[in-house]
């Protein structure tokens, strides 16, 4: 690590406490003139640091410059996060992920982007991702489990993220089978999974699994229209989280989760959080579309609609390509 990667994170652990420029310059081996500039460089770089003579350097809460030095000393994780790349500015974090594909990148190599050019959502549709607003990240695995399994993934990384949103603003947050979160009844994070099988489509070799959520306040960026469906962390819960801090929880929630799938233990929770349980749906499999009331989540994590007729069906996120509560 260079000074300034040493600073920051130094200054990331200090429990947003000052610490003397003394102090620092003994523990980075460098002069107390080294750690000014290295302070004056970071803020060049946009990071806020409070300077106050007498009781030195300190990171402040309002920072919303992305590191890996400042995600890297909140991570609890053997493998999730612990290989990160950050971007200013990507087409999206998914496909950056998937060109690094290789037998050499490590289990838990994550992707993130301040910006999304062409962020991705499911069945095609597009993630806005605006500067500065949201974490736009993206997470390779190589998962042990076998095939069977897989369906399973963006599940658990939705408890996962729920989790950590939760932990870091203190208002509730449900799930919308199968991708979404939501805060008051509107979308605050959507996940996309994205599978690369192996021969004859008998294994799983990896997945990216690709997590964006809605941080900052978006009202005049998403507009009028958008605005109705979609909103943000600060917009509902009235707290500035910490991208960084955010990121940390939620490779340590899902590097939990994913440890889940296996045993299944991980559906109490995504059963709980559940939000189209109880309510009459429409869902479109295929080019059919049906109409019934969601009743729970099966043991695979797919939704059970029960229709007017009585039967059950049991939608996988592979038929089902879109389902939502029926209008009155």
């Amino acid at each position: 690590m260079n000074v300034k990667s040493e600073l920051l994170a130094t200054l990331a652990n200090s429990d947003g406490k000052y610490i003397s420029g003394a102090a620092l310059a003994d523990k980075l081996g460098v002069s107390r003139n080294a750690v000014w500039k290295a302070v004056k460089s970071l803020e060049a770089e946009g990071f806020s640091i409070s300077s106050v003579t007498s009781k030195g350097y300190k990171l402040n809460e309002d920072n919303n410059r992305l590191s890996a030095d400042l995600i890297t000393p909140f991570l609890r994780t053997k493998e999730m996060g612990r290989n990160i790349q950050i971007f200013e500015e990507v087409e999206s974090t998914n496909n950056t992920t998937k060109e690094l594909d290789s037998d050499d990148v490590p289990n838990g190599t994550t992707i993130i982007a301040n910006r999304q050019t062409a962020g991705k959502g499911r069945i095609g549709r597009s993630f806005v991702s605006p500067s500065g607003v949201g974490l736009y990240m993206s997470t390779l695995i190589r998962p042990e489990f076998s095939l069977e399994y897989a369906p399973m993934i963006t599940a658990a990384a939705a408890c996962a993220a729920a989790e950590a949103v939760e932990k870091l603003c203190g208002s509730p947050v449900n799930i919308k089978w199968v991708n979404d979160l939501y805060m008051n009844g509107k979308k605050i994070c959507g996940i996309l999974t994205e599978a690369s099988f192996g021969l004859e489509m008998r294994t799983l070799d990896c997945a990216v699994i690709g997590i964006g959520i809605n941080v900052r306040s978006a009202k005049e960026i998403f507009g009028e229209e958008l605005s109705k469906t979609v909103t943000s962390i600060q917009d509902e819960a009235g707290v500035i989280v910490n991208r960084n801090r955010l990121c940390a929880e939620v490779l340590n929630s899902l590097e939990y989760y994913l440890g889940k799938i296996v045993d299944r233990s991980f559906l109490h929770d995504y059963r709980r959080r559940e939000y189209l349980t109880g309510h009459l749906v429409t869902a479109n499999i295929g080019r059919e579309k049906i109409s019934g009331e969601a009743i729970g989540i099966d043991d695979n994590a797919n939704l059970i609609v029960r229709l007017p007729s009585g039967e059950k069906k049991h939608l996988s996120s592979g038929e089902a390509n879109l389902c939502r509560i029926a209008d009155n």
